[in-house]
This record gives C-alpha cells, sequence and structure tokens, in this order.
C-alpha cells in the first residue's frame, strides 16, 4: 500500500532529507499549486528560542528578502507552527560548491566563473548594507546550471546593527575563512572581512586546499595574521597578485571590490587568453592589428538608432487617470514595491525631447535604441550589479505642444537606476522639463490641461 504524501500546510509537498543544521532539517519539497522544486529550511523553534538565536532568524530573514540577486539564494516565503519556523527557499539542484572542492583543484576558467559570480553577488549584499561574514564554499551553492549561489545568512549583520564607530565587532565565521582582524577582536569593516573571506575561496578553487591551513588552531591563526601566501606554481602570476591584493592582512590597504572587478584576470575568462580575439565591433587595420571603434559605437548606434522615428504615442483622459496613484494596483500585489519610474511633462516638441535624451546616452556611454510607438531605450555596455542596466523613455502626446514622458528602469540595479535618475537625468533634462511630477500632480495637472483642451473644442463648436 503506498504511503499518502506529506503535506506540508496544504501547500508543499515535502520529500528527501537535503541536509541538516543546528537548528533544524532541510528538506527538498514541491509546491502543490505550481509543482515548483523548493528547499524548505525546518527550524525548531524550542531550540531557537531557548539558545537566544530568535535574533539571528529574524535577521536572517530580513536579509534574504533584501538581497535578491541572481546569484544568491532567494527566500520565496516564511510560514510557522506552534513548534516550527518553515523558510521556503529557492532549490539548488548542484548542491554544495564545497563538494566540487573536495574532489580537487577546479580549472582556472570554472573558478574564474565562480569567482566572479560570488563577487558580484557580494558587491550587491554590500551595497544594500548587507554582511554575509561566514563566506565559504558550504555556503555557496549550484543550481542546475552550474551558476553559484551564496546562501546561509544566519550570522549576516545589517548596516543597521553596526555600532556608532562603523566597526563590527562580534566575532564570527568559519576560522580558515576568516580575515586577520576579525580574530583580534578590536572591530572590523564588514565588507573588508568578506572580502579576505572571497579570497580564500579562490585560492580554495584554485588549489584545492586552504592557504593558511594548520591542525592546532593557535598556529592556523598565527598564519592567517602573518598572511605569508604562497601560491602553486601552475597558478598564473596574474592570479597571484591579485590573491595577494585581496589576502593582505591591513585592512585599510586590501583591495575594494570596485578595484577587483577593474583587475585584467577578473575581467577576462583565462581560458580565451590564447585564442584569436574575435572582431566584432573592431576592424582591422593594413597593418593587420585591431583597431579598437569604441570611441564611435555610440555614433554608430546613434545611426543605426535614426533608421526608426520615434512617434509620440497620443492619449486621452482616460489614459492620464490609469497613471494616477489611485488607480495603481501594483500594491496589492506585492510587499515592497519598488518606485521605478518617473514622470516629467514638457512644453517642448517631442523631437527636442528625443534629442536631449540620445545627448545623455552619449554622455553615460549608453546604447541607444528607439521604437515606432514613442519608446527610446538606453542601454548600458558593462553589467552591473544586476545585469546591464536598461531605461526606457516613453513619450506621449497630450496635444502637438504638451507632452508627458515617463522615464523607467527596465532592467538593471534599482539604485545605480536612481543615482543615474539623479545625478545625470534630471539635471540634463531641467531645460527642457516644464515639472516633475508625482502621480498626484500628475493627475491634478493633467485633468486641468484636458480641461482646458476641451473648453477650446467648445469654443471652436460654438464658434
Amino acid at each position: 500500500m503506498e504511503s499518502k504524501p506529506n503535506i506540508l500546510m496544504e501547500r508543499y509537498e515535502l520529500g528527501r532529507l537535503l541536509g541538516q543544521g543546528t537548528f533544524g532539517k532541510v528538506y527538498y519539497a514541491r509546491s502543490a499549486v505550481t509543482n515548483q522544486s523548493v528547499a524548505i529550511k525546518a527550524i525548531d523553534k524550542d531550540k531557537v528560542m531557548r539558545t537566544g538565536q530568535g535574533d539571528r532568524i529574524k535577521r536572517e530573514i530580513s536579509v534574504m528578502k533584501l538581497a535578491r540577486h541572481p546569484n544568491i539564494i532567494q527566500l520565496f516565503e516564511v510560514m510557522a507552527t506552534k513548534s516550527k519556523i518553515f523558510f521556503v527557499i529557492e532549490y539548488a539542484k548542484g548542491g554544495e560548491l564545497f563538494n566540487k572542492v573536495a574532489k580537487g583543484k577546479l580549472k582556472e576558467e570554472v573558478a574564474h566563473k565562480y569567482f566572479k559570480q560570488l563577487i558580484n553577488a557580494v558587491d550587491f549584499c554590500h551595497s544594500r548594507g548587507v554582511y554575509h561574514r561566514d563566506i565559504k564554499p558550504e555556503n555557496i551553492l549550484l543550481d542546475e546550471n552550474g551558476n553559484l549561489k551564496v546562501s546561509d545568512f544566519g550570522l549576516s549583520a545589517l548596516v543597521e546593527s553596526k555600532q556608532q564607530d562603523i566597526m563590527l565587532h562580534t566575532p564570527c565565521g568559519t576560522p580558515a575563512y576568516v580575515a586577520p582582524e576579525v580574530i583580534k577582536r578590536k572591530g572590523y569593516d564588514g565588507a573588508k572581512a568578506d572580502i579576505w573571506s572571497c579570497g580564500i575561496v579562490l585560492f580554495v578553487l584554485l588549489a584545492g586546499y586552504l592557504p593558511f591551513h594548520d591542525s592546532n588552531l593557535i598556529e592556523m591563526y598565527k598564519k592567517i595574521s602573518k598572511a605569508e601566501l604562497k601560491c602553486p606554481s601552475w597558478f598564473q602570476p596574474e592570479v597571484c597578485k591579485l590573491l595577494g591584493d585581496i589576502l593582505d592582512p591591513n585592512p585599510d590597504t586590501r583591495i575594494s571590490i570596485a578595484k577587483i572587478k577593474e583587475h585584467n584576470w577578473f575581467k577576462n575568462v583565462p581560458n580565451a587568453r590564447n585564442k584569436k580575439p574575435q572582431v566584432e565591433n573592431n576592424t582591422v587595420s593594413s597593418s593587420g592589428t585591431i583597431v579598437s571603434d569604441q570611441n564611435n559605437e555610440n555614433d554608430g548606434l546613434e545611426a543605426e538608432a535614426k533608421e526608426d522615428s520615434v512617434v509620440p504615442i497620443s492619449i486621452n483622459a482616460f489614459d492620464i487617470i490609469s497613471l494616477s496613484s489611485g488607480f495603481d494596483l501594483s500594491r496589492f500585489f506585492k510587499d515592497n514595491v519598488e518606485k521605478r519610474e518617473t514622470r516629467f511633462s514638457s512644453k517642448l516638441p517631442a523631437s527636442v525631447i528625443i534629442s536631449k535624451m540620445e545627448d545623455i546616452a552619449k554622455q553615460l556611454r549608453m546604447k541607444i535604441k528607439k521604437k515606432a510607438a514613442g519608446l527610446l531605450k538606453l542601454e548600458g555596455f558593462s553589467e552591473g550589479r544586476k545585469g546591464v542596466l536598461s531605461i526606457d523613455t516613453e513619450i506621449f502626446e497630450v496635444t502637438p505642444h504638451f507632452h508627458l514622458v515617463e522615464v523607467k528602469k527596465s532592467n538593471g540595479d534599482t539604485l545605480e537606476y536612481q543615482k543615474i535618475l539623479k545625478e545625470d537625468i534630471r539635471p540634463a533634462l531641467q531645460d527642457i522639463v516644464w515639472v516633475w511630477q508625482s502621480d498626484q500632480q500628475l493627475q491634478s495637472q493633467l485633468s486641468d490641461q484636458q480641461l482646458q483642451i476641451h473648453d477650446q473644442q467648445q469654443q471652436q463648436s460654438q464658434s
């Protein structure tokens, strides 16, 4: 006789045990509604409260809700019974990165891919004021496509939990991966401590063993404090240089994530160095050398964009009302709605607005793509914290001499978009903008404009 499936909260069908930790177990599960595979972390509530770890669980929930990134395990929802707390999280089919490293060192191009994804995830966390503090291969998972997913934020710190001197004071993490300043217990910068741990992970991926290790914990701490790095013979010189900059025992001179991203080894796939360069946006001169065409890439894109003409969309009173905050239903479906768009009105022709946006795109070195339905797209050339930034500018014609323009982020990192909007787009548009409007102002102002149009039409018909 077949046993009935174990259905949790009438929503998830529990499957095999994936792992076990200090406060509970992790199970494979499948949604009874969508059939989606998930992992469910079942935490013993009594054990958490008995050991005084309630704040740790709350912090982990807060951090996972805040840190949404392709290379970070996603938290879908939290449920609870009288005795258990359940985290429903993204299922990483590939298991722990540790299992791969346990078999030996990885190929340089594979290690490069994982390290790049790790740095992108950690950089995103830091931009949100989150410091992981326990980065190690056991806390890094892989999905079914072999992409890295940072997990286990139980020891993380939020910027709000810092003391007034902007330093963290709680020593935590796994001994072999902790930074020297954490061991000294004198206060440390969470971002710089995370960077050190990322360096240890990179060394382990490439070497198959730890750079500072000893069976005696005190001796291992001494080695970490001295940070006398010895790279294996198979390491590339530029990898050794990068590791030396990351595993700097002095946090004040340790390399930043921004500088890591600028490093030649980080930017270039190792296996591609010996291959002939693919000439796409470059041209070959008569001497046979490759001449970069980067200086003209915006000109080419602009020429491509000019093939299409942007025709503003005509809108009526009903369209204007639908843009107002009273008819925005998104807040009923999302807990935290990101403000991705802003609007302004202009009394200038659409061609002037388009020309101004093209100038901004050139200044920001972004691609320009024109679409027929009043849409102008600006796209970045390089990846940000959440992919390539893409900004849409949509122009609506209320009258031939009055336009409504909506600027919004269609892809990429919201903070990056907001920074560009505040520091570049708004100042550059100030000479053509009649007024930047909130939804409430928009509804009032455009309704008045529509009423004026209606009155004019009535006067014309009477005459």
